[in-house]
């Protein structure tokens, strides 16, 4: 089992950037792929982005496409998350999970998952 800590959410304005962090202790990074989710209030929990152990595959949630880049650094067991020109609609709690394995292919369910951090919040305004 991984432990996942995210960071880096804040209050920021419509057209502003933000990068989540994800830090995982306990194992190796690389041997997990890496997603991010995000839950607003009083919606369901949905799919944003992964990555798969090694880089070389990502995929990302229609909305978030040529704004939000999925990344990751091995050596610093680390998983990121770049937010540019945020939207209102994309305030929401963010939350990294990991999927063990080196594999192909992109998982977007949060059944796909088996480890999670508590989450960060990010609030955009108008």
């Amino acid at each position: 089992q991984v432990q996942l800590v995210e960071s880096g959410g804040g209050l920021v304005q419509t057209g502003d950037s933000l990068r989540l962090s994800c830090a995982a202790s306990g194992r190796r990074l690389s041997e997990y792929g890496m997603a991010w989710f995000r839950q607003a209030a009083g919606k369901e929990r949905e799919f944003v982005a992964n990555i798969n152990w090694n880089g070389e595959e990502r995929t990302y949630v229609d909305s978030v496409k040529g704004r939000f880049t999925i990344s990751r650094d091995n050596a610093k067991n680390t998983a990121y998350l770049q937010m540019n020109s945020l939207k209102p609609e994309d305030t929401a709690v963010y939350y990294c999970a990991a999927r063990f394995g080196m594999y192909s292919g992109s998982y977007g369910r949060t059944q796909d998952y088996a480890d999670w951090g508590r989450g960060t919040q990010v609030t955009v305004s108008s």
